[in-house]
């Protein structure tokens, strides 16, 4: 649940958007005096404040100033309620590092939408500021993996570009391909329980093998589970080998009831391992891999993602540029 802190002189408006906001599903901390949102702010560490502009004593001015020279509220939306429209008094907020203004007087739909733009906002710019640092750890992490199957060097990268490049042409949200990048990049992080032998293996595993191949999904599920950033890339390590028809691995899921991060990552991993050298076979080229990506479409691939794999990743055609 979102926390929203709520500053309102007007008794009367301060009760009206609490009663909207809590109605809608927020869990909101209302006070009437800057002095006093000031030390709600530093309690309660809300995901967005609300703040009337013209207030006695210390106004909105100078809780903006003080929440942003704090390092936990750099970062944290901040809207303004006002009746003022003055140039001169938007510009001083706009400078201060205001995020949004509502002028006076405002219905529900339009609170709540600017709420929710302001707070789908802050967990998009949130996720991508710690990309960079995550990214380079987690590829860290891949590398060492790889490094124990060297059949398998660069395999992470390869599907991350290959899922991404899927994705983006589904129109996933900014917020949807930056979890995607992560679980793309560590899709086979179980496979750090693996013994080295049969990663190495040429030929053939045997039944025994293969059923501790199988258990990497669920061991790499459970390493994301210990890490709370990483845990909403569980599903990409967990489903990426459950086929359409329900005869892949952990858990026979099959259709629509494999989480969409699954049937994504399906795709762009079976495709690498086809294109690629393995002890077991020879890289097929691009053409074959995509005709076979046709022909498992609704066997092992969902049919409307592999139809877009398919076209997006087809040679053009000679004079087509």
């Amino acid at each position: 649940m979102e926390k929203i802190l709520l500053v309102e002189n007007d008794s009367f408006l301060l009760d009206r958007i609490n009663e909207i906001l809590v109605e809608e599903g927020y869990q909101v901390f209302p006070a009437r005096q800057a002095n006093l949102a000031y030390d709600l702010f530093v309690t309660v560490d809300p995901d967005l404040v609300i703040s009337d502009l013209m207030m006695p004593q210390n106004d909105g001015f100078e809780l903006l100033r003080k929440i942003r020279s704090l390092s936990m509220g750099i970062s944290v939306p901040f809207l303004f309620l006002t009746n003022k429209t003055e140039r001169t008094e938007l510009s001083q907020a706009r400078e201060l590092g205001v995020d949004d203004y509502l002028i006076k007087p405002f219905d529900a739909d339009e609170l709540l939408q600017t709420v929710r733009t302001r707070i789908d906002r802050r967990k998009v710019v949130s996720l991508f500021d710690t990309r960079k640092a995550h990214l380079q750890t987690i590829t860290m992490l891949a590398n060492v993996i790889e490094a124990r199957d060297p059949y398998t060097a660069g395999h992470a990268v390869r599907v991350r570009n290959l899922a991404l490049n899927l994705a983006t042409e589904l129109n996933w949200s900014r917020e949807a391909l930056g979890i995607l990048e992560l679980g793309a990049i560590l899709h086979d992080v179980g496979k750090i329980n693996i013994p080295v032998k049969i990663l190495k293996k040429t030929g053939p595993l045997n039944e025994i093998e293969w059923d501790t191949m199988r258990r990497h999904p669920l061991a790499g599920a459970k390493i994301l589970d210990g890490i709370d950033h990483l845990q909403p890339a569980i599903p990409y390590a967990l489903s990426h080998h459950e086929w359409w028809n329900g005869s892949g691995y952990p858990n026979g899921l099959a259709g629509e009831d494999i989480p969409v991060e699954g049937r994504l990552l399906a795709l762009a991993d079976a495709y690498d391992a086809m294109t690629t050298n393995r002890p077991y076979h020879v890289g097929m080229t691009k053409e074959d891999a995509l005709a076979e990506v046709k022909r498992m479409s609704g066997i092992y691939f969902d049919p409307v993602m592999a139809g877009v794999f398919i076209e997006i990743n087809r040679s053009p055609s000679p004079g087509t540029g």
